[in-house]
């Protein structure tokens, strides 16, 4: 397993990566990519210059996961979006690799975080069918994952939940912000 940058030049894994794309969402969030076209669509938009896009090869040189990264906030802060690994290659550290891999590129590029937005539009977490404005804070401290939501991966790698957009993708369905600084605070003795 190697992981690389994507290049425009690279048309192989660029459809691999859409084809990807439109596979890997389609159980949970199949209007994201709908088809190979909107997903050719993203691919392309993530090999803009100022952003950063990364994938995962296989022995045969096949894609089987990748992980985009967008610019904001002048450089100091990093969207993840998006992280696909082939349903077939998951549960192997393939994510885990991407993403530890894309804080390195933040780092180099002298970002300071990374957030990320993962919805809940099926009912995944404790988060979804329920009136968030009636105790935000408190349905956030008790999140229970039912479903299988991804927001827990990204917690065992050091993110946070850091914010809810409610009713982001329709009534009681919200989108989970989380985050992750990839720097060190200083130690100045300030908190």
């Amino acid at each position: 397993m190697r992981v690389t940058s994507l290049h425009k030049e690279d048309e192989k894994h660029i459809v691999q990566a859409a084809k990807l794309l439109v596979e890997g969402f389609k159980d949970n969030w199949p209007e994201a990519w709908p088809n190979l076209e909107s997903a050719l669509e993203e691919v392309y938009q993530c090999l803009n210059p100022d952003r950063i896009c990364r994938i995962a090869l296989d022995e045969a040189d096949d894609l089987v996961g990748w992980i985009g990264g967008i610019s904001q906030y002048n450089g100091n802060v990093w969207e993840l979006h998006p992280l696909i690994v082939a349903p077939s290659h998951r549960n192997k550290g393939i994510g885990t690799l991407l993403v530890k891999d894309l804080e390195e590129q933040v780092k180099q590029r002298k970002g300071i975080t990374i957030w990320l937005g993962t919805d809940d539009e099926n009912g995944m977490t404790s988060l979804s069918d329920v009136d968030l404005y009636d105790d935000l804070f408190g349905k956030v401290r008790d999140i229970q994952n039912i479903k299988g939501h991804p927001y827990t991966f990204y917690m065992k790698l050091g993110f946070q939940i850091i914010g809810v957009m409610p009713d982001a993708n329709g009534l009681g369905k919200p989108d989970i912000l989380m985050g992750k600084r990839v720097v060190d605070w200083p130690e100045t003795g300030r908190r």
